[in-house]
């Protein structure tokens, strides 16, 4: 049996590297005059459900439940795109926050928090083929990448949350 052909392949591709370098190069605008500090604790919050939404998603298809698995995978994207687009809009508007713990502490935080940023970076492709592949009803590829992409999203999810807590005493 011949597989088919990638769905959205060149979008997916083409988001995969414009996402992280949009990102990237926003880190480097300061837009003053505006006061998102209120947001950190908001789009930390929707990395928690998202975390939690992937694992009833997860449990949902193990019970055979597609369409509830189909909506919670729907929902963690709309979440995750809500929590981009409030990431950037915060720290396009705010000073960068120094995590200030030390010791062991320190090196637990940058182990996180450089593992989380790379990780965000890698699940990108990984969800947006996983969700197309379902889309187009490959459920055998669907399910064979989704093995991969769950973990991954479920540790950027979850350390999102974790870096927000080590950090958040050292908001101004």
């Amino acid at each position: 049996m011949q597989e088919q052909p990638e769905p959205y392949k060149r979008l997916i591709v083409i988001l995969s590297v414009v996402i992280p370098l949009t990102v990237a190069a926003l880190f480097g605008v300061k837009i003053h005059g505006f006061h998102f500090s209120f947001l950190p604790p908001i789009y930390a919050s929707i990395n928690g459900l998202t975390a939690i939404l992937l694992v009833f998603s997860f449990i949902s298809i193990k019970k055979g439940n597609r369409k509830r698995h189909e909506v919670l995978n729907k929902a963690c994207i709309v979440l995750s795109s809500l929590f981009l687009v409030l990431y950037v809009l915060y720290h396009v508007t705010s000073e960068t926050t120094v995590y200030g713990g030390e010791g062991l502490f320190k090196y637990v935080y940058y182990f996180i928090l450089i593992t989380h940023i790379l990780l965000s970076i890698i699940v990108i492709p990984f969800v947006l083929f996983t969700f197309s592949r379902a889309l187009a009803g490959n459920f055998e590829r669907h399910k064979r990448l989704a093995k991969f992409t769950f973990p991954l999203w479920l540790y950027v999810a979850v350390t999102g949350v974790i870096v927000y807590l080590m950090i958040s005493p050292y908001y101004k």
